[in-house]
């Protein structure tokens, strides 16, 4: 089973030699690698977010095995969508699922499932391979899209994940995929964002969900962050660190209606 790329060529280049370049360009250089437990990422088209998330994996020590937890956008297939195996195809070229790290996320977690339809037309998790496929040609991945939850059900998630990675006894990343704000001022968004960022600096996974919801903050990647903070405080993170914030009017120059993107770092 090979999943396609759905957004190769609108999110990022279409061809090899240009994903490669672009990648060259948004990934700094930096002497600087840390084993960090997970990372938060914006999932926009490269040309917006991608400098923003690419100095957050630079500075990320990347091992041989990654877990990307994104948010379902098209509300199909199960809440909790595991890609079941194969591997998944990018520019670059193919990235094996890795069998054992499902099976025992499966074991841990009961809500998951699993699903290809929900990863299908996704892209919150695709455009983070190439990212991890430059970096590290030979890692292989987990993929689990998610939908809404209550915070119960996503710490159970994040508690299962935080055990199954123990069981697998090997360096995993866990990447949570999220923009921040949607379609407001660039003001609004900073103000609002800073308040979401503010509980995951402070690792309150509950609270960044309440927050949001109590000021309307459209953080898509809300559950994915939540479902990280959890599993990587778990196995032993205290602390995150804010890389890089900005938003779509700093490429643009539209200042009126933005999106906004962070990166972070958890270790």
């Amino acid at each position: 089973m090979q999943r396609q790329p759905a957004v190769a060529g609108q999110f990022y280049p279409g061809s090899p030699e240009l994903l490669r370049n672009e990648l060259a360009r948004l990934v700094p250089v930096s002497d600087e690698k840390r084993r960090v437990r997970g990372i938060i990422v914006p999932h926009a088209g490269y040309v917006y977010s991608g400098g923003i998330a690419g100095k957050a994996y630079a500075m990320s020590a990347i091992p041989a095995a990654a877990l990307i937890l994104g948010p379902n956008h098209h509300g199909v297939g199960e809440p909790a969508a595991l890609y079941p195996g194969g591997e998944w195809l990018t520019p670059l070229g193919p990235t094996a699922i890795n069998i054992r790290l499902n099976n025992l996320i499966k074991k841990r977690v009961p809500f998951v499932r699993d699903d290809t339809v929900a990863h299908r037309f996704e892209h919150s998790l695709e455009v983070q391979l190439p990212f991890l496929q430059f970096l590290r040609p030979d890692i292989t991945c987990s993929a689990l899209c998610l939908g809404q939850g209550d915070f119960e059900i996503l710490r159970e998630i994040g508690e299962g994940i935080a055990a199954s990675i123990a069981e697998y006894d090997e360096d995993v990343l866990i990447v949570a995929s999220s923009d921040m704000t949607h379609y407001e001022s660039a003001a609004s968004a900073k103000r609002k964002d800073s308040l979401a960022l503010e509980r995951v600096l402070a690792f309150d996974p509950r609270g960044l969900l309440q927050v949001c919801q109590a000021e309307r903050i459209s953080m898509c990647g809300a559950v994915a962050a939540a479902v990280m903070l959890v599993a990587a405080e778990k196995l032993g993170a205290t602390r995150a660190e804010l890389v890089a914030y900005g938003t779509s009017g700093d490429v643009t120059g539209d200042n009126q209606q933005v999106v906004g993107y962070a990166s972070l770092l958890v270790d």
